[in-house]
């Protein structure tokens, strides 16, 4: 092909001074001549068609090179500082090693750590009802027992139970027991005083 000017296009085809297009002569390489091709007006080639760009396709191909959309200007502020979590990793990296320097090997086994303050926190169980603890652990209960009498009564309907299941359907005896042990009927529900 030979070197193209300003005037021709990424196929080779070149406009003239008179407004035509034409495909340029050049040599083959058994040294013969190609003539001089003119192209009708109003021709793309392929070459020449620009390639559509989708801006939504290139955002999700381009997707976490970079921020947030729309806060470019901010980045440079950030770039100077590091996220809040990455200073407080920090700083408790510094109080660890602190430490450790210092001998207290204790203080990295404390429970909680406060991140706003760094100071570490004492776990504080919250105080515990026993009512509402079987109340719960009845509700569980009963729903095993539920699901244990649905897999019996499929069972005998003529269904075939995985082992799983068959060992969900030995366990109804056990589940009432514990049921009442709690104070509670087959129903989750607490049994009255009366008896």
């Amino acid at each position: 092909m030979p070197s193209k000017s300003d005037d021709s296009t990424r196929s080779g085809i070149k406009k003239l001074a008179t407004g035509e297009a034409v495909i340029p002569s050049s040599t083959r390489p058994d040294g013969s001549v190609r003539k001089e091709i003119r192209v009708k007006p109003g021709y793309k080639p392929p070459e020449d068609v620009e390639v559509y760009k989708n801006r939504t396709a290139a955002a999700w191909q381009s997707r976490g090179k970079g921020g947030v959309p729309g806060a470019e200007g901010l980045g440079s502020s950030n770039a100077l500082n590091a996220s809040a979590a990455a200073n407080k990793n920090a700083k408790r990296r510094e109080a660890r090693k602190k430490a450790a320097a210092n001998g207290d090997g204790d203080e990295e086994d404390d429970p909680v750590e406060n991140g706003a303050n760094g100071k570490v926190q004492e776990s504080v169980p919250a105080p515990v009802d026993p009512e509402v603890e079987m109340a719960k652990e009845a509700r569980k209960l009963a729903k095993k027992l539920r699901q244990a009498k649905d897999l019996k009564s499929k069972k005998e309907g003529g269904d075939s139970l995985l082992p799983e299941q068959f060992d969900k359907v030995i366990k109804i005896n056990e589940l009432v027991r514990q049921l009442d042990a709690l104070g509670f009927d087959t129903e989750g529900e607490k049994k009255a005083a009366d008896d």
